[in-house]
Order: structure tokens, then sequence, then C-alpha cells
């Protein structure tokens, strides 16, 4: 079983600064395995890696998320008990240093292999794009989730499947694949977790992935893996996404997402990725800064949202140079909204949302990303509006929604689908009865400011 290094937690404790009316949380670091925090009068966990307002983490002068307003505060822990075993926190924790390690595995291929060797793309029967990065994270998360919990607590409902690196004629993809998962899972101590005690086979790493065949339900504890959410976007060096979630009897009660490629300024999202990269080759940022990537989680009822930078950027694993809250926009006007909506128009209706947003007076231009970087841009308050209005015979997946889904619901947002009902995972891999689309919101009154302008827009479409 892989051991588990001790879990740093942190408190936080609102703090009104000075010439501001909302009040901002400071995460503060302490040693003792998961406190709690009574707040207001009510007990919850607020967990997360802590973000130390005493040690710099490289951010720039320029960049708005710096947390230098905090260096001067100061704040005293509370002293209170330890968190339930059910409050899912060791699940969390596992989960989270999980994403870290297949965000840096995928920072090598897309950096690599994909660049340098075409044969390791290959295309599965919908033609979506495949990589070396997508099974590899898939057995790597598979791999470790049974080490430390066990095989009878590690169900997993995930996108890929081995039968394509099964094949006689698949002996290079294969090759690749068993190189990059045993590189990763050398890494594991940095990330605080125990790695295999030698290499594994080609077997084993088809096992792994196999044991990724849960069909999901209303009944019992799954996770749901998406090991590269927007595998187009891997591809052509933009926008993707790995996305990890545990559900229990149907319901999303923790979620993480990482987004290797989502840097820290909101403009930087309307170029390519890689005009991105030139600019950071002939200007390159400070070492161990934010500006690439990020990994954001929650727990269902915690009322927060994280957001901690690349481990592997960092050069080595350290909670207490990591993360800090993030909430949703608190803009209601449609007129100041910017709007998400998928950058390929395979399986979404680009002109049904252009005649919404005009409609509901949404005067910007949509940001077009690739994955549930989609729904990150939400939770952080890059952008107020996700929409998306699936084409006749498209069946949303589970795990392109479920970890995005928890992490904009605790940083203050809403998620249903266009009817306003709550989206249902109970009902297998697919997203049963959703009606019409799904609306993902900053706040309430901007949802269903949205909602009634579906309902008023609908029937006039051509959907």
């Amino acid at each position: 079983m892989a051991r588990l290094c001790p879990i740093y937690t942190s408190h936080a404790i609102p703090l009104t600064t000075d010439g501001q009316n909302s009040s901002r949380s400071l995460s503060l670091l302490t040693a003792k395995p998961a406190p709690s925090a009574r707040v207001g009068g009510a007990l919850r966990c607020l967990f997360g890696p802590s973000s130390s307002a005493d040690r710099g983490l490289g951010l720039s002068q320029e960049d708005p998320s710096s947390l230098s307003e905090f260096s001067m505060q100061t704040a005293r822990l509370l002293e209170l008990p330890r968190v339930e075993e059910g409050d899912r926190s060791r699940e969390l924790d596992v989960a989270v240093r999980v994403v870290q390690m297949a965000c840096s595995l995928c920072q090598r291929v897309q950096s690599g292999l994909v660049e340098r060797h075409r044969e390791q793309i290959t295309s599965k029967d919908d033609d979506s794009p495949v990589t070396v990065a997508d099974w590899g994270v898939q057995a790597v998360v598979s791999w470790l989730l049974s080490e430390c919990f066990g095989n009878e607590n590690a169900s997993i409902v995930a996108e890929e499947d081995a039968y394509t690196l099964s094949r006689k004629d698949a002996t290079t993809l294969l090759e690749s694949v068993i190189s990059v998962v045993n590189e990763c899972l050398s890494e594991a101590p940095k990330y605080g977790l125990e790695g295999p005690s030698k290499p594994l086979g080609a077997q084993e790493i088809l096992d792994a992935i196999r044991n990724c065949n849960s069909t999901g339900g209303s009944k019992g504890k799954f996770w749901v893996l998406d090991p590269v959410d927007g595998t187009l976007g891997f591809v052509r060096g933009d926008q993707y996404a790995i996305a990890l979630a545990l559900i229990v009897d149907g319901e999303v009660v923790l979620g993480v997402l990482g987004c290797p490629n989502y840097p820290m300024r909101k403009e930087w999202l309307n170029y390519h990725q890689r005009y991105y990269r030139l600019m950071t080759m002939v200007s390159p940022p400070a070492h161990g800064s934010w500006h690439k990537g990020c990994v954001m989680y929650a727990r269902k009822g915690s009322g927060v949202a994280w957001m901690q930078p690349l481990v592997h950027d960092f050069a080595e694993f350290d909670w207490q140079s990591s993360s800090r809250i993030i909430r949703v926009s608190s803009i209601t006007d449609p007129a100041f909204a910017t709007f998400c909506e998928p950058v390929e128009k395979a399986n979404s209706s680009h002109s049904f949302t252009a005649g919404l947003a005009h409609s509901v007076g949404l005067r910007k231009q949509p940001l077009r990303v690739y994955s549930m970087v989609k729904y990150a841009a939400i939770a952080r308050g890059d952008a107020e509006i996700f929409m998306k209005f699936a084409r006749a015979g498209y069946k949303e997946k589970i795990w392109d929604h479920a970890a995005g889904l928890v992490i904009i619901q605790e940083a203050g947002g809403v998620v249903t689908d266009a009817g306003g009902c709550p989206l249902d995972f109970s009902k297998g891999i697919y997203l049963e009865g959703l009606d019409r689309g799904i609306i993902a919101c900053s706040g309430p009154l901007l949802h269903e400011k949205i909602i009634k302008a579906v309902d008023a827009s609908w029937d006039s479409s051509n959907l």
C-alpha cells in the first residue's frame, strides 16, 4: 500500500483589508493533522494545502494574484478537534497529489513526445485524438488510488480503455506509455506518495488502465477520471485539463482539476498557447512563479475552493508555498459578463449561444477555451458564464463535468441544466435527463437571468 506523508491543512480566517468592503480569507499553515474551524458559529473544515503569507511565491509585481496584500496581516489559529473521517479529507489530499503528478506527466508529453513523434498520436472510434498522455495519466491515477485506498475503494469510471494499446501493432505506443508512467511514478516521493518498488511492466500498466471499468450509478463510491480533457487542445499545444472527482451515492463530493497551461493572467487566455510560450521564452518568468498552470480543488459542503501552482514548476513539493482561496466573480450584469463556450463546433451550437448572448445583453466576445478549463475560469473569476447546448445525438459524459461542478459550487457559483435543475450523476457514465444544455454561472442572480433567456429563446432556435 502506498504511504502518505503527514497531511498539512490550513485554517481560513476572514480578514477585512483596509479600504475594502468585502472580506478575504487568509490561510495559515498548521502542522496539525486536519483541524476544523468554527466560523460564525458553524463548524466546518476548510481543508487545503496552505498558502503562507510570510513566504513569497515568486509572483511578479504585475501579477494581480499576488498575495503581498496579506504579507503584513496576522491571525490567530483556532485550536479545534480533528476532522472526522467522513469529511473526505484524506481522499482530497491524495487526489490533489495524484493530479499534480498527472500534470507533470502531461507537461513532459506535450513538450516532448507530441512535438517530435507524431506516431504518438492516434484516434479513437469517435475520431477524437488520443495520446500517450491519456493512457499514461489513467494508468498512474489508477495505480496510485489502488495503492492508497485498496482495490475495493478505488472503483474508477474513466474515458480510456486498453484495447488499442493491447494490439500487436501498438508496440511503439505501449513502450512510450510504459516509459512515461514509470518516469512519473518514480517521482512519487516528491509529492508525498510512495511509488512502486520497481518499474511497472507492460501487463501491470495495461491492468491499471483496464481496472478503470466502473459504470457508475446511484449507489456506492467511485472515482471519475478524465485523464486529458480537451485532447485536441493538448495536441495543438493549447488548453487542456486533468479532471478527477469522487462520487458517493450519485453525488459529487470532491473534485480536482489540473490545468497545466492555464495562466494566472486572464488576458493570456485570448492568445494561442504557442504564442504565450514564445513570449515567456522572450521574457522568462521567475522560477517558481504562478505564470503557467495550476490545480484547483474543492470538497462539497466546505464553502471554499482552492488553487495551487504546479508542483512541477516549483521543482519541489511544498504545501507551505502553495494554495490560495478562489472565488467566483461578483458581476451580476450580463453587459459586463464574459461567457465561455467550447472551441469545437462538433458537439455544441455556437449559433444558439451567440443569439442567446445577444438577447441577454452580453456585449463581450465569447471566451472559447478547450476542456474543463472553462469551469476553472468561472471558479477563479476570469469569466462569469459557461453555456453549452449539445447538438442532437450528443450525450454529455459525467467525467466532462463532475470535477468542475463541485469546484464552481464551492467557489460560490451555480451549475445546472438549462432548465435550472441539478445535474444528475447517478445514471451511469452519461448525464441522463439533461434539459437542453448546461449552464454554469458565477452566482444565482446571473444564473436566473440566463435561464429565463434560454426559455425565451429556445422556441425560435434551430436546434
